[in-house]
C-alpha cells in the first residue's frame, strides 16, 4: 500500500473512531447548562446521520454540477453616493473606537473599544456577511481613507500619479492569513488585550500597514488579498445570496459565489487559520489544555522567562499547533482524493486549492458555534456603551443604565444553535465539495468515491467542534 493511500485511510480512521466513540468525545458536562432533553452523545449520532444522509443524497440526486456556473440577476440600482457615505461611517466608527481606547476608562467593560472590536466587529460582521454580502468592504475605514487620499492626490497631480506596483503572485492571500493569525494572537494570547489603550495602538498600527499596502499595490487589490479582515469577510460574503457593487445589487444562489473564488497562494492557509484559531479558543477552556499549558509554562520559566511571557509563549505554541492540525486534517483528505484517480487529480493543478472553497462554510460554522453566546450576551453592552463610550458617566442616548440580560436565551437554546450551526456548515461544505468533484473527476462514480475522504474530513471537523463545545464548558 503506497504512502498516500495509507495517509488517506488515516482520515477515515479518525472519522470512524469519532463516530464509534461519541459518548467519550462528549463526556464533559457543561457547567450551568440545563439538562438536555436527549443525551449529548445522541447529538453526535444525529450529526453523523445527517452528514451521511446528505452524502448519499448528493450522490444520488446531484448528478451534475449546479453551482459551478453561478447565475446572477440585478435586482436594484445602488446610488453611487452610498459607497463613500458608508466609508465615511466606517472612518467615524474607527476614529471613535481609537479615541475611546486612548481617552476612556481603561476598564474593558466600561470602554467601547474592546466590545466593539471583539464582539460587534469580529463576530457581528461574521454573522452579517453571509446574509447581506460584503458589508465590510463598504465600511472598511482604511479603504475609505485610501480612496479619499487617492482622489485628492489625483486631482492635485492632474491625473499624473504613478501606477501601483504589480502585486506579487506568490504573495496571494498570505498577508491576509498572517493578519488574521495576528488578530487571533491578540485576542487569545496577548496579556494586554484587556487594556483599551493597547487595542487603540494596535488598531492604528494595523491601519497604517493597510494604507502602506494599498499605496504600493493598489487599493482594491490589497483589500482583496492583503487586508486580513477584507479577505476574511470577503470569503464569508461569498456565501450570501447578495452581491453589492458601486452601481447595483445582484442576487444569486446561496453558496454559488464561493465557486468563483480565485485560488491563489495562501487561500488554504487563511481558511485553516480561521478554523484552527477558533478551535484553539474552544480548546483553551478545556481541562486538558490547562494541564498542557501548566507543563509548557514550567519549561519556559525554567529557561528564564517570566510568568506572563511564559504564558504567552505557551498559548502561542497552542495556537499555531491548532492551525497546523486543521491543515493536516484537510491535507489528508486531499491525499485521499488523489488516490481515487491520480491522473485526473494531477490534471486539476492543485486539488487542495480547488476544494478550498468547501472550507468556508465550516469556518463560518466554527465561528458561529463558538462565539454565538458572546454576541448574544456581551453584544448587549453596546446599549450602554453607545451612550457612554468612554466610561465617563455620559448618557448621550439615555441608555447608560442598560444591563446585560443573561436570561433571554437559555443554555439549551445556545447548545441547539451551536450544534445546528456545525451540522449545517458541514453539510454546506459537502455540497460544495461534491459539486466541485463532479467537475474535477469527470464521471459521477469517481466524484462520489473521491468524496468518501471529504466525508471523513467533515465528520472529523464536526466531532472536533462538538467536543470543543462540551470540553470548553466542563
Amino acid at each position: 500500500m503506497d504512502r498516500r493511500r495509507l495517509l488517506a485511510l488515516l482520515v477515515v480512521a479518525v472519522g470512524l473512531a469519532l463516530v464509534a466513540a461519541p459518548d467519550a468525545a462528549l463526556a464533559h458536562g457543561g457547567v450551568g447548562r440545563e439538562d438536555l432533553p436527549i443525551p449529548k452523545w445522541l447529538f453526535a449520532w444525529a450529526a453523523t446521520a445527517v452528514l451521511v444522509a446528505s452524502f448519499v443524497g448528493l450522490a444520488v440526486l446531484w448528478p451534475r454540477p449546479r453551482l459551478e456556473r453561478p447565475a446572477e440577476r440585478r435586482v436594484a440600482a445602488i446610488p453611487r453616493l452610498l459607497d463613500p457615505l458608508a466609508g465615511a461611517i466606517g472612518v467615524a466608527l474607527f476614529a471613535l473606537v481609537v479615541f475611546a481606547g486612548f481617552a476612556g476608562d481603561q476598564t474593558a467593560t466600561n470602554n467601547l473599544a474592546p466590545t466593539f472590536i471583539f464582539v460587534l466587529f469580529w463576530v457581528g460582521l461574521a454573522v452579517v456577511s453571509p446574509i447581506f454580502g460584503d458589508v465590510f468592504k463598504a465600511l472598511n475605514p482604511w479603504r475609505a481613507i485610501a480612496r479619499a487620499v487617492a482622489s485628492v492626490a489625483g486631482k492635485l497631480s492632474q491625473g499624473r500619479l504613478p501606477a501601483p506596483m504589480a502585486y506579487p503572485a506568490r504573495l496571494g492571500r498570505w498577508p491576509a492569513a498572517f493578519g488574521i493569525l495576528a488578530f487571533a494572537w491578540v485576542e487569545l494570547v496577548y496579556s494586554g488585550r484587556g487594556e483599551p489603550a493597547n487595542l487603540a495602538v494596535l488598531a492604528l498600527v494595523y491601519a497604517a500597514v493597510q494604507l502602506v499596502g494599498m499605496s504600493l499595490y493598489g487599493i482594491e487589490t490589497w483589500t482583496r488579498y492583503g487586508d486580513g479582515f477584507g479577505a476574511y469577510f470577503g470569503l464569508l460574503a461569498r456565501i450570501a445570496p447578495l452581491r453589492w457593487t458601486r452601481g447595483g445589487l445582484f442576487a444569486r444562489r446561496p453558496l454559488s459565489g464561493l465557486t468563483t473564488l480565485d485560488v491563489v497562494p495562501g487561500t488554504v492557509a487563511l481558511l485553516c487559520v480561521i478554523i484552527g484559531t477558533t478551535s484553539f479558543d474552544g480548546f483553551s477552556g478545556a481541562p486538558a489544555w490547562s494541564e498542557i499549558a501548566a507543563a509548557l509554562s514550567d519549561i519556559w520559566r525554567s529557561i528564564g522567562f517570566g510568568q506572563a511571557t511564559a504564558l504567552e509563549l505557551t498559548f502561542t505554541v497552542g495556537l499555531i499547533a491548532a492551525v497546523l492540525i486543521v491543515a493536516g486534517l484537510y491535507g489528508l483528505g486531499i491525499l485521499g482524493m488523489q488516490s481515487v484517480d491520480p491522473g485526473t487529480a494531477r490534471a486539476t493543478n492543485g486539488l487542495a486549492g480547488r476544494f478550498a472553497h468547501s472550507l468556508v462554510p465550516i469556518g463560518l460554522a466554527y465561528v458561529l458555534a463558538h462565539y454565538f453566546s458572546l454576541l448574544a450576551f456581551d453584544g448587549q453592552r453596546i446599549a450602554y456603551l453607545s451612550s457612554d463610550p468612554l466610561g465617563s458617566g455620559a448618557n448621550i442616548f439615555g441608555t447608560n443604565t442598560a444591563t446585560v440580560d443573561y436570561t433571554w436565551l437559555s443554555a439549551n437554546g445556545i447548545w441547539y444553535f451551536q450544534v445546528g450551526a456545525l451540522v449545517i456548515g458541514h453539510v454546506a461544505g459537502l455540497v460544495l465539495a461534491h459539486d466541485r468533484a463532479l467537475v474535477s473527476f469527470g464521471d459521477g462514480r469517481s466524484a462520489t468515491r473521491s468524496q468518501y475522504w471529504m466525508l471523513a474530513v467533515m465528520l472529523s471537523f464536526t466531532f472536533l467542534g462538538l467536543w470543543l463545545l462540551s470540553a470548553a464548558s466542563s
